[in-house]
């Protein structure tokens, strides 16, 4: 009978398991991602509005529709974007403080709010005010609202989309898997070899 290394056998094995454990984990990654979107595209069709900005739970209502009141512009930042006819060009994002939000330990600002698309990078001339749009992840708080109808004339920007939502984990599932299958060909192919070798 063929001697099997203990130790090397033994770290192979549960060098394995930890990657089929790993793959089965991102098949729960899965469900939880396509149940999240599912709940993402509820809300992007729900039409009721959000009659104020929800301060402590914005990250827990992406597209749902919102009123908000930029009542200070402190900023700008200006990204490369789509618009809603698919053309690119530069989203302006006015970085607002607002009365609405009487406590938040931020990054100096309460709220982004993307107002609108151009085809150039010069800053619109807005000065703040109420803004309707949908509760959009993205940018530094991880969430931000995307004006609809834009605002300082600009254009509309794409409509966001549930389904953008990255959900890559079956694909992940599947890379961890095959780790642990490659690991115990090549393990046994190198027994078998060591085998062989000694007759």
């Amino acid at each position: 009978m063929r001697r099997l290394p203990i130790i090397p056998t033994i770290v192979v094995i549960a060098a394995a398991a930890v990657m089929v454990a790993l793959g089965v984990w991102q098949l729960g990654r899965l469900e939880e991602k396509e149940a999240l979107i599912v709940r993402y595209e509820a809300a992007a069709d729900d039409p009721e509005l959000l009659s104020s900005w929800p301060t402590n739970e914005a990250s827990q209502n992406l597209y749902r529709r919102a009123a908000f009141s930029c009542d200070e512009v402190v900023g700008w930042s200006g990204i490369a974007g789509r618009n809603a006819n698919d053309q690119s060009g530069y989203v302006h994002i006015a970085q607002c403080n607002s009365a609405e939000i009487l406590s938040f330990d931020g990054p100096g600002y309460d709220v982004e709010a993307v107002i609108g698309w151009s085809r150039r990078p010069q800053d619109p001339d807005w000065q703040g005010g109420e803004i309707v749009g949908t509760i959009a992840p993205g940018g530094e708080l991880g969430y931000r609202i995307v004006a609809d109808p834009p605002l300082a004339g600009l254009e509309a920007n794409a409509t966001p989309d549930p389904n953008d939502t990255p959900n890559n984990h079956l694909a992940y599932a599947g890379q961890w898997f095959f780790f642990a299958l490659t690991a115990l060909v090549i393990y046994f192919l190198a027994l078998r070899r060591r085998w062989r070798e000694q007759g």
